[in-house]
């Protein structure tokens, strides 16, 4: 037995695997593949990996390009586009994107807000346009989604009530709000996240608490507390059209949906229908409004998987059709 031999037979085994792997490629790509990965910053520690994540690029963009072409026959509502998780698996997507751990211990009282049948409100509601949300931001490898959520609908009613438009610290809540049931950057739900906050009386601002895409030590500090919330109310479950209501006149609103399907990544532009998707929920969203394109009703929707992903950072979901991703489900805001 001759150790050396053996590692550089493994060694030829594998580049001649390699090798095999890159000749199935379609060469065509070749220069669109090194393009991807030099817009996304992509470098891989070898070979191996190149040509696994090559594998894994050509068979999302073969997804993208065959549903943009039924899309174009009328097949589909919305449309796809490659992006920067065009190298990575699903399972890959969910483990670092869709974390959020479904609540099961929830106590629903009677909602501050209850939903009159019929109410005037307006077609369209879109509060970007009210100077009520902030910049999409980038989450990363953490399972942070319910933090981004949370502050995005607390900063919501802070600009509704004070007029100010300020960025809160999402790292605050990954940190410091664990003994509430969260797991920093392994999930965790929205409400549990504006319970901290009460609690701590506030929340500090992004500037003075920079987000850092890992679980640290707490570092709140009440000199840079930057908002605060007195309580939370959770909608009626599953009701759309109370969640319509809602949007209209309190503002942005946490909510959790299905994330979990492969078309969910790569959307772009229309409106997101997807009837595969499930009313299992793992991923934590604001909704910032709604309305209808091209006869499609649709939620708004602002992700925290950069500006890269969807349109610009948001997606349009699917809205009256019956309550599709489980969009409805669980529905938070918080009172200042």
């Amino acid at each position: 037995m001759n150790p050396t031999r053996d590692l550089m037979l493994g060694s030829l085994l594998l580049v001649s695997l390699c090798v095999g792997a890159a000749a199935m490629f379609e060469s065509r790509l070749d220069v669109h593949w090194e393009l991807w990965k030099k817009t996304y910053e992509r470098k891989y520690q070898n070979e191996v990996e190149d040509v696994h994540r090559r594998e894994l690029w050509e068979k999302n963009l073969m997804l993208i390009t065959m549903h943009n072409l039924e899309a174009s026959m009328g097949l589909h509502t919305y449309e796809l586009s490659m992006n920067h998780m065009g190298d990575m698996t699903q399972e890959e997507i969910l483990q670092s994107y869709a974390t959020l751990s479904p609540p099961t211990d929830i106590q629903r009282a009677p909602s501050a807000f209850v939903g009159t049948s019929g109410a005037d409100v307006p077609d369209t509601v879109d509060w970007r346009e009210k100077g009520c949300v902030t910049s999409v931001k980038m989450q990363g490898s953490c399972g942070s989604c319910w933090a981004f959520s949370a502050v995005g609908a607390l900063e919501g009613q802070l600009a509704k009530t004070t007029g100010k438009l300020v960025d809160l610290s999402p790292q605050n809540l990954v940190d410091c709000s664990t003994k509430y049931g969260n797991h920093g950057c392994k999930g965790g739900f929205m409400h549990k996240a504006f319970q901290y906050v009460i609690d701590n009386q506030g929340i500090d601002s992004d500037a003075s608490y920079p987000y850092k895409g890992q679980s640290q030590q707490c570092r709140y500090n009440p000199a840079y507390r930057a908002a605060n919330c007195s309580k939370y109310s959770f909608l009626p479950q599953g009701d759309e059209g109370t969640m319509k209501e809602a949007l209209a006149t309190i503002g942005p609103i946490s909510v959790a949906i299905d994330a979990t399907r492969p078309r969910f990544a790569f959307y772009r532009s229309g409106v997101y229908d997807d009837k595969s998707c499930t009313q299992k929920v793992n991923h934590g969203v604001l909704a910032v409004g709604y309305g209808s394109l091209n006869g499609e009703d649709y939620w708004l929707v602002k992700n925290s998987w950069g500006s890269t992903f969807g349109d610009h950072g948001y997606i349009r979901m699917a809205r009256n059709k019956k309550n599709q991703c489980g969009i409805a489900l669980y529905g938070c805001y918080p009172i200042m």
